[in-house]
């Protein structure tokens, strides 16, 4: 790495919302800097590392105007926010607007044009940055939801570069996105890159057709035909997440104490079911703990001999519709306890909190059976970590078929979290299969997520970005670790 990025140095310019660490005050009152866990950066840090890259996004407090820096080898390159900005762009028309509206409007999209007005002047300000330190003929890839007017605008500043998009969350059927006061804007900016990604086919398809009828732009299965005589390629690129790693570190010694203490703490019950999910409306925790409810109350489960650990972590808590989901929860998890549990043995262990990757792994290590059952979602991939973590070839797989994980993961008992009785039944088929079936069916999804983790996703997705022509465009050296 050359240090610090300066202008017209980067070779590989990764665009997010928010910078790969957070801002941390040591026990000596001095502030620092946090790494962030997550998949995305451990699979592109030897790409960056060796292609003099460069990480833009968000640092994550308001009205602070940070210096370049480097952080653990990575450089790192700030863009500022206004208290206002966090308010209208973020909280508003990310996550009040988009985040409902491209879930299947699980909940009511709010259309408010000044919530429109600061995400244009975010992405304008993200991609003027962009266009300033990227070199000639660099690659910039330009990720998820937040950001999807980027594309466009860095092409018109910067036509020499080569430009990806990814998003990380479902892309809406024509008749929900045509909702949408923006639409066509949004359409165009996306059409600025030469690949556009998603994580799922179906999303892929969804845009073209939007392309065709909204933008009037010919199109042949995954590709765009811009007047201009550029194509834009539309494709699904599955996420995934770092499988050796996850397994690594579910095999440790301390991993697996942890995962004993767990369950001696829960009181050794025959069964420990687990819900890992940001707490947010699209994640189906309140029908996930209903149907285990009524199965307690049934005499199907009994809380001397089973227990569900619910972990909700904290997410996106100024918002309105968030807080309220927030009580909802803890009502119904009260009545439940009230109901059916005994004194130190709650029929629901439910924490509001988020917890680190290796208390997150005995949590997957302790448990018998995970539940995951969201609404809708564009991968999930606390099915694949769980999944990554069952090394012994044991535990079972609950899983909603709106996940875009159901597609890879096609061996998890399956349901329709809209379906309460489905649920029911397919807890209860998975907590009774027999150990041949539960080994034939995890099996099967370790072997697909080992051959399709976090770094090959990377790969494929640059590298078929690498094969985009352009003039100027340099191509990407893969990372030494590949």
């Amino acid at each position: 790495m050359r240090g610090v990025t300066t202008s017209g140095s980067a070779d590989l310019v990764i665009l997010a919302n928010r910078l790969p660490v957070d801002r941390v005050r040591s026990a000596d009152g001095t502030l620092g800097w946090r790494r962030s866990p997550g998949g995305l950066v451990s699979a592109l840090e030897p790409i960056m590392r060796n292609n003099d890259g460069a990480w833009i996004g968000w640092p994550g407090v308001p009205d602070e105007d940070v210096e370049p820096f480097v952080d653990e080898g990575l450089s790192l390159v700030p863009v500022p926010m206004s208290a206002q900005e966090v308010e209208e762009f973020y909280e508003g028309f990310s996550n009040g607007t988009l985040w409902p509206l491209y879930h299947d409007v699980v909940a009511k999209p709010e259309f408010h044009r000044e919530w429109w007005d600061s995400y244009v002047a975010v992405n304008e300000r993200f991609a003027e940055k962009a266009a300033e330190i990227a070199a000639e003929g660099a690659t910039v890839w330009v990720q998820d939801y937040q950001m999807q007017l980027v594309p466009r605008m860095l092409r018109e500043r910067r036509p020499d570069l080569r430009i990806g998009f990814y998003l990380h969350i479902p892309f809406p059927p024509t008749e929900l996105f045509q909702q949408l006061p923006w639409r066509r804007q949004i359409l165009e900016g996306l059409l600025g890159a030469d690949i556009v990604g998603f994580q799922l086919n179906g999303a892929a398809q969804n845009f073209v057709r939007l392309v065709r009828q909204r933008v009037g732009h010919k199109t042949h299965r995954d590709t765009v035909y811009l007047p201009d005589g550029r194509t834009v390629q539309a494709r699904a690129f599955p996420i995934s997440i770092d499988t050796r790693g996850f397994e690594e570190l579910a095999r440790s010694e301390s991993v697996t104490q942890r995962a004993a203490q767990i369950r001696e703490a829960l009181g050794n019950p025959k069964t420990v079911l687990l819900g890992i999910d940001r707490l947010d409306y699209t994640k189906g925790i309140y029908p996930r703990l209903r149907a285990y409810s009524e199965l307690v109350a049934e005499g199907r489960f009994s809380v001397d001999d089973a227990v569900f650990v619910q972990v909700a972590t904290p997410s996106r808590e100024r918002v309105e519709q968030y807080r309220v989901l927030r009580d909802d929860i803890d009502r119904l998890v009260g009545r439940i306890n009230g109901d059916l549990g005994r004194i130190g043995q709650p029929a629901i262990s439910y924490m509001h909190s988020s917890f680190p990757r290796h208390e997150m792994a005995a949590l997957y290590r302790a448990a018998d059976i995970m539940v995951v059952t969201p609404y809708r979602d564009g991968m999930n991939l606390v099915a694949k970590e769980y999944v990554a973590c069952r090394y012994d070839n044991d535990g079972a797989l609950v899983l909603s078929e709106f996940a875009g994980a159901a597609e890879e993961l096609r061996q998890a008992w399956r349901v329709n979290p809209y379906d309460i009785n489905g649920m029911k039944a397919a807890i209860l088929e998975a907590a009774h299969a027999d150990d041949r079936e539960v080994t034939r069916r995890m099996k099967a999804m370790r072997k697909t997520i080992m051959e399709h983790d976090v770094a090959g996703w990377a790969a494929a997705f640059l590298g078929a970005l690498s094969e985009v022509q352009g003039t100027h465009s340099k191509t990407l050296r893969p990372s030494r670790r590949s």
